[in-house]
């Protein structure tokens, strides 16, 4: 089971919640972060350009990943750095941020949702809405997320996000979880690969 905090920072309660991966954090602000879409930072200097928030967020000594969700914020920090040392100092980031009133990202650096369209043959057309409805959902409560990046001579080529790219667990989570799911309501899928 995650634990999960209530920290008062400010005016904002803000909480907190472990991942399965143990360099990120989910935090949840209280307030949608994202109107619609996500975007994955894991390059200071890209976010510096593109959102406020996550440029806020990589000024932390010790972050080296942001991931913007609806309505939560993952961060992952660097292999030296512990979170009780670096809590206080995200959770302000966060809380500056929305005292500011800039918006969490500038206009067109949300990543565009993969959908379905009328080209995707059948089959493709039922994974990426397996992946939509039954993978995304559960992998969102964990602060990452998992977005079909293509599927070729049986194999499912996925590309993991937020506290899922790098997780100790998305093996796992990959061959376990999301291939067996595939495979039982997808004959055509023998495998599903991760990409970078």
């Amino acid at each position: 089971m995650l634990r999960a905090n209530v920290d008062e920072v400010g005016t904002m309660f803000i909480q907190t919640e472990a991942t399965p991966n143990p360099a990120s954090m989910k935090f949840l602000p209280g307030r949608t972060v994202m109107e619609a879409g996500v975007v994955d930072f894991t390059d200071a200097a890209k976010a510096g350009e593109l959102s406020p928030l996550a440029a806020r967020l990589f000024a932390v000594d010790g972050v080296s990943g942001v991931y913007l969700g609806r309505d939560f914020i993952t961060v992952t920090k660097t292999e030296a750095d512990e979170w009780h040392d670096l809590k206080a100092a995200v959770l302000g980031a966060i809380m500056e941020h929305f005292m500011s009133g800039e918006p969490a990202v500038v206009a067109g650096a949300v990543d565009d949702e993969p959908a379905a369209s009328e080209e995707d043959d059948a089959v493709i057309r039922q994974i990426k809405e397996l992946i939509d409805t039954r993978v995304r959902p559960a992998v969102a409560q964990d602060g990452g997320d998992i977005v079909f990046h293509g599927f070729e001579r049986g194999v499912v080529y996925l590309h993991m996000r937020g506290a899922c790219s790098g997780c100790p667990s998305s093996v796992v989570t990959l061959k376990n979880g999301i291939e067996n799911l595939l495979r039982y309501y997808v004959p055509e899928v023998s495998e599903v690969r991760a990409i970078s």
